[in-house]
Order: C-alpha cells, then sequence, then structure tokens
C-alpha cells in the first residue's frame, strides 16, 4: 500500500485563485502552511505551463483534480494536461439528475455510470482514472437501493470514487463503511468534519473539530488502499487558510503524515 499523505482540496480556496497571480501566491501559502500536494478545483483560467510552473516552483504534487465531463470527452486534450501537472487522478464533482428530469430515478442514475463508464474507460487506458465525487443527495433510495450503490456496481471499475466524509454524514451515511465498500476503488478521500448548532443545523468544520469518528475513518482509509487524504471545507466559520492548518495539525496528531 502506498504511504498516505495529505492534501488541501483547492475549493476551499475558491475566493483566492480567480488569477494567475492569485493561484501561485495562494499555493505558496498553502506550502507554508506545510501541504505538499493539491487538488485542483474552482482555479480561474490559467495556461497549464503557467500551473506547472507554480507546482514546480512550489515543491506541490497535484494529487488530483476536478474537471468537467466535457473535458473528459476529450482525451488528448485531457491526457496532455495532466500529464503536464503530474497528476493520475481526476474526478467529476457529481451527477445531479433533478436538474434535468425533476422526475429522475433509479434508471437516470444507471444511464449515467453506463456513459461515465464510456468517457472513463480511454482516459484509463492511457494512465488517467477519472473518478466520482459524493455528496449526500446520492444516499437517495430506491426501493431500497441507494444511488451510490448503484453507481458503484453499474460503473466500469476503473472508475474510482472519491468519498467525502462530510456529505456522507450528512445524508445519514457511516463515511468509514462507505470508504470500505470501494476498498481498491478509493486513491483519494476528502475530509471534513461535521457539526451542528443549538437549532439542530448541521454545519461543516475542520478535522477533529465536529463529531465524526476519525479513528474508525481514518482505519477505514487506510485498510481500503487510500492514498491521499484532501482536506475540504466548502464554507464554515473560519478563514478557510486557517480551517486548512487546523485540519492539517489535527491529521498529524491522528497520525496521518
Amino acid at each position: 500500500m502506498s504511504q498516505s499523505q495529505i492534501g488541501a482540496q483547492m475549493y476551499t480556496l475558491r475566493e483566492h485563485t480567480k488569477t494567475p497571480a492569485d493561484i501561485a501566491k495562494t499555493c505558496r501559502r498553502v506550502k507554508q502552511m506545510g501541504y505538499d500536494a493539491i487538488q485542483i478545483s474552482a482555479f480561474g483560467k490559467i495556461e497549464t505551463p503557467e500551473l506547472a510552473k507554480i507546482l514546480k516552483n512550489e515543491g506541490l504534487i497535484c494529487a488530483a483534480t476536478h474537471v468537467s465531463l466535457d473535458m473528459m470527452k476529450d482525451v488528448e486534450t485531457c491526457l496532455a494536461y495532466h500529464q503536464a501537472i503530474g497528476c493520475k487522478y481526476t474526478a467529476v464533482g457529481g451527477y445531479f439528475p433533478w436538474n434535468q428530469d425533476p422526475q429522475a430515478g433509479e434508471q437516470a442514475w444507471r444511464n449515467y455510470a453506463k456513459d461515465f463508464s464510456a468517457i472513463a474507460k480511454p482516459l484509463a487506458a492511457k494512465g488517467l482514472r477519472a473518478g466520482y465525487h459524493n455528496h449526500s443527495h446520492e444516499l437517495v433510495q430506491y426501493d431500497g437501493r441507494q444511488a451510490m450503490g448503484i453507481l458503484i456496481e453499474a460503473t466500469d471499475p476503473s472508475i474510482w470514487f472519491e468519498i467525502d466524509t462530510y456529505w456522507i454524514a450528512q445524508g445519514g451515511g457511516d463515511p468509514a463503511a462507505w470508504i470500505e465498500r470501494v476498498k481498491g476503488r478509493i486513491p483519494c478521500v476528502h475530509v471534513k468534519d461535521m457539526q451542528v448548532d443549538r437549532n439542530r443545523v448541521q454545519k461543516m468544520a475542520e478535522v477533529g473539530a465536529g463529531n465524526l469518528n476519525w479513528p474508525r475513518i481514518i482505519k477505514a482509509c487506510k485498510a481500503a488502499g487510500v492514498e491521499w487524504y484532501l482536506v475540504e471545507r466548502d464554507d464554515g466559520d473560519l478563514d478557510p487558510f486557517d480551517s486548512l492548518k487546523i485540519s492539517l495539525d489535527n491529521l498529524h496528531a491522528m497520525g496521518i503524515k
């Protein structure tokens, strides 16, 4: 099993990555706070050679990316981009069937699994693995079968699953159990915690600052073959840079280096 590492999911810092100059400055701050890797997401327009130069200059590894299905369909362009930045994992940010059809049901998920597999297989054949990032709506049930389970069963085995600990818990699931379910298909995991306020409203929190069972989650990650713990916080009470630093320190305290 590869040694696990920690990366910063740059969606957390999306307000600070709108221009090439912003991206360079933000990557420098991320490196200085102790991260050696990032997941590229929500960057403003930047030429690939310039991005590759920034990563090299700052000593950052690109653990993974989030890109659109349209980009994945352009196999050569997608491959060239990821080769230039030294990245072998990419993922889509989710499937939202009700945006197109409010009545979409189980078959929509099965169709998506088939279509996504057809897009992912040519990439995998050339060394770039495509994955799926969940939110909570994938835990919707159809006669007792959850959409997430349908995706896992119906997609090509080359497709990996970027389990997001917060969103699984927000949907009423057990993050560790879902991580275990995709053993061997989860090179990257999204780690963020969950708190609840006095009005019983759930909110995102820094790893170790909420109520998720991190010893259980980390044990599942190690058994499932996770290579990268990608720290993300979509929104929350703290400055996003401070948030990333707290999560990093807490993961180190938990034994993840």
